[in-house]
């Protein structure tokens, strides 16, 4: 039987991969072999990843290559995030995308350091035309880096579609080595309703795996009734590399029968969010594990393939069934597990414990709080689910739940700071309190007359926070009154300790100059390759202002021929 199911499965994959992307018209964009720190679509925070992480044998500066002829039409710097980026439209519609980049090729350097100077901003978003930055295929267009949110050098490699869409890469005919089957961490079942019981217990249960020899699993049998779903721990890992990637494809069969399939190939960043409903939110908030549902509740993620019943199994009395769940790297490499159910009604069960509040959220429904000084509106459609919401307000602080519900969208905290006194007003913002020891993690705050405003997807403890601390400065790699006329770079090190670093701003002589900020070693640099300093004596000052608006100017003198 399973040899009959796996030969059907293969044939699916097979007649799959038959697409109209093209095979060879992208070229790989680095010069040494891909290897992988990260996959299309595997799950990361709040988003799927969009492209491949390419391993850069752990250095910066390696040559980056255009995958294809086209023209460079958007070119973004940012302190956090892609970091540098650059995106190239091909002829054939596509566009590549190259990010987390040390530096771009000269020419674009130079485009791109005009726009900087001009604008007196490091952080910009460029749109070229078409005419202004043309490419050939395999020409110099970057230089691999760390910059952004990486945590670690590589090149983000992605390819889009028409629409802005990242697609798998692979589907355009890269070679990555891998001859390895996906890992089956865990297997989770789901009692989907209050009246679904497994094995007399009203509660989601993790069941026990038993390697086979063939490399495949089975599960303990369990025993149910009513509406179940299950979930999976799963990644999978390449030839060349031994980091925890994620997987293509996931299938479920019940009885014979395709039952469920989620597909990692496409999707769009407008659905990205929908993540923190296809995994265990709950879990991952506790445990840090991603547990993917096997399931379709409330998500309209694209992702989804064929499904029976949305994935959800009913289990009726006298019955029994095999459920399979097959998971598959873009290779094929598969891995399978086998689950017996016996549906069996029983008499002693253990119910799941719901705590009642007074506070009813109905996801289709705004809703709107308010106590003390706080108030929280809940817009329609926020949440997926119906819950009942923990809301407390004491003093200055706000508990508003526990982060174990996945929200769509951005819901509003509100603090009325009337009884401050106008300066306390100027430095207050809204913290969300994490971590055992509470530590207060800025939230973005606007001010509007005597309130306070902030916007966030997250659930949990919330509290007005004052910062008196004004921003530190100090250099790094030169002192007062230094000869710096041997030196390429010119280094200062920015930090706060409370609300963080809002923005910056260096001049030398009066004259703006563009310093490189990069946040995780809290680090300006200035390239005095631009050359904007042209006199002997020069005057260095560095303001930067905190998230309250506390500033610091840090001002010294240096030498230069």
């Amino acid at each position: 039987m399973r040899y009959i199911l796996s030969l059907f499965l293969v044939f699916s994959c097979f007649l799959d991969a038959q697409n109209n992307y093209p095979q060879d018209y992208f070229s790989e964009p680095l010069d040494i072999p891909l290897v992988l720190s990260g996959t299309f679509a595997e799950l990361r925070s709040n988003h799927f990843h969009s492209g491949l992480d390419i391993k850069t044998q752990q250095r910066t500066g390696l040559k980056v290559n255009a995958s294809a002829r086209g023209f460079v039409s958007r070119i973004k710097v940012s302190h956090y995030g892609y970091g540098k980026a650059l995106y190239i439209t091909h002829p054939n519609g596509y566009t590549t995308v190259y990010a987390h980049l040390q530096k771009f090729s000269p020419n674009i350097e130079a485009y791109v350091k005009k726009h900087q100077y001009r604008k007196e901003t490091y952080e910009i978003e460029l749109f070229p035309k078409a005419e202004d930055l043309s490419i050939l295929k395999g020409a110099l267009v970057a230089y691999s880096g760390n910059s952004g949110g990486s945590g670690g050098p590589h090149l983000h490699f992605e390819i889009r579609d028409k629409q802005e869409r990242p697609i798998n890469p692979m589907l355009f005919g890269f070679d990555i080595k891998d001859t390895s089957t996906p890992v089956i961490k865990s297997v989770y079942v789901y009692p989907l309703d209050k009246n679904s019981i497994i094995n007399a217990s009203n509660v989601k249960q993790k069941l026990r795996l038993t390697p086979l020899k063939n490399g495949d699993y089975t599960a303990e049998s369990i025993e149910a009734i009513g509406n179940i779903g299950f979930g999976i721990g799963t990644y999978d890992r390449q030839d060349l590399a031994a980091n925890s990637n994620g997987v293509y494809n996931i299938r479920t069969i019940i009885n014979g029968s395709r039952n469920f399939e989620i597909d990692f190939k496409r999707f769009s960043f407008d659905e990205t969010k929908h993540i923190n409903q296809l995994i265990d939110y709950e879990h991952f908030s506790a445990k840090k594990q991603r547990i993917q549902k096997l399931f379709r509740k409330n998500n309209p993620l694209s992702l989804f393939k064929s499904t029976l019943n949305d994935g959800v199994i009913k289990v009726e009395d006298s019955t029994y069934s095999i459920y399979k769940i097959r998971v598959a790297d873009y290779k094929n490499n598969e891995s399978w597990v086998t689950v017996h159910i016996k549906g069996a009604k029983n008499n002693t069960v253990k119910l799941k414990e719901e705590k009642v509040t007074p506070y009813f959220i109905r996801a289709n429904q705004t809703t709107d709080l308010k106590e003390g000084i706080v108030s929280v509106d809940f817009y329609k459609d926020t949440f997926y689910d119906d819950f009942y919401l923990d809301f407390e307000v004491k003093n200055d602080t706000l508990k508003l739940h526990k982060d174990v519900k996945a929200a769509k969208k951005n819901f509003t905290i509100t603090y009325d700071i009337s009884k401050y006194s106008n300066e306390d007003k100027n430095k207050l913002y809204i913290a969300r309190l994490v971590g055992y020891k509470n530590y207060a993690s800025y939230t973005y705050t606007k001010r509007k007359d005597h309130l306070l405003i902030a916007k966030t997807k997250k659930l949990g403890t919330y509290a007005l926070a004052m910062d008196n601390l004004k921003p530190t400065i100090s250099s790094v790699n030169f002192k007062s009154k230094q000869w710096l006329s041997k030196y390429r770079f010119l280094k200062v090190k920015i930090d706060d300790e409370d609300s963080g670093i809002s923005n910056y701003r260096a001049t030398i002589n009066g004259k703006w100059i563009l310093m490189e900020y990069d946040y995780k070693t809290k680090t300006l640099t200035h390239d005095f390759n631009d050359s904007v300093i042209t006199d002997t004596k020069n005057n260095l000052k560095v303001i930067v202002t905190d998230n309250v608006g506390n500033n610091s100017t840090f001002e010294t003198l240096f030498y230069r021929k």
